[in-house]
């Protein structure tokens, strides 16, 4: 059961529309009534701000489980829209296993869909390895996960749905440009077990959050950036919860590496970038003849 008032006022209102359309198409043909002359369109008025204690102390409680978990490990699978020709969103997923050691441990297996690639951060440097087609790229590491993270998407577009539950500060992320959160009410459909739902947003996305009503993790999330004038859907999944589990010294490095072709640690879109350059015209030959 749904309890936030909003969701019972568009319950109301779906229930509204569909007895007026019961209604009109019951109405006997005939000669039609005389048009009553139109109202003029009020202006639609944007709704307030609204930041719920009970929203804001859930998204807390959950900062605080993660950021107290020495290490941990997790499933994300990740769905994510993407536009098509005909209209309709297209729905693309990714499955990444994720192990994390505060605070400067870090490795992302992701096995599909899409093409294969693993990420290691041992503190020192990090490491990106396609399998498929066994290129590597390394590059010097700053000193902590969350530094190293905005480095990897700085420097080579490398990016992950879930880089705000490792971070050392989950909350301070969600909290920054916070304009509303409020409490939806409890699913015991999402991640096998009862979980609070809540949606907040802020200057960069909407979200929709199911969290674990007894442990505070967070098992399923539902995303819209604001500004994507397309409002394509993100959906990302949490599960196998491992908190503080025993990590081994060497998870962090691979040896697949070794035999791998070296290759820069960049944005993978600048190499395409420069050979898409228009060549640079010719200069006219200069003319041999005296004038």
């Amino acid at each position: 059961m749904i309890h936030h008032p909003f969701a019972r006022r568009v319950a109301l209102l779906a229930a509204g529309l569909l007895v007026a359309g019961s209604v009109q198409a019951q109405q006997p043909s005939g000669k039609p009534k005389a048009a009553k002359p139109a109202r003029t369109a009020s202006k639609a008025v944007a709704p307030k701000p609204v930041i719920e204690i009970k929203a804001v102390d859930l998204l807390k409680a959950m900062s605080e489980r993660l950021a107290a978990a020495r290490s941990m490990a997790f499933t994300a699978v990740v769905t994510y829209e993407a536009p098509s020709r005909l209209g309709p969103a297209l729905a693309y997923t990714t499955t990444s296993e994720v192990l994390m050691q505060r605070p400067d441990k870090l490795r992302v297996i992701t096995i599909g869909d899409g093409p294969a690639s693993e990420f290691y951060y041992d503190g020192k440097a990090m490491t990106a390895y396609s399998p498929a087609e066994n290129f590597v790229a390394v590059a010097a590491a700053p000193p902590t996960i969350d530094a190293t993270l905005k480095a990897a998407f700085e420097s080579a577009a490398i990016y992950f749905p879930f880089a705000d539950v490792v971070l050392a500060d989950p909350y301070r992320n969600i909290a920054e440009g916070l304009t509303n959160a409020f409490y939806i009410g409890q699913s015991k459909v999402v991640g096998g077990t009862v979980t609070d739902m809540l949606a907040y947003v802020n200057d960069a996305v909407f979200v929709q959050i199911w969290i674990g009503a007894d442990d505070k993790l967070p098992r399923m999330l539902r995303a819209v950036y604001r500004d994507d004038p397309l409002r394509l859907r993100h959906q990302m999944e949490l599960a196998n919860w491992k908190l503080d589990p025993a990590v081994a010294a060497d998870a962090f490095a691979t040896s697949k590496t070794t035999t791998a072709v070296s290759v820069a640690f960049a944005h993978p879109d600048a190499k395409a970038a420069a050979a898409l350059q228009a060549p640079a015209k010719p200069k006219p030959a200069k003319s041999t003849q005296s004038q």
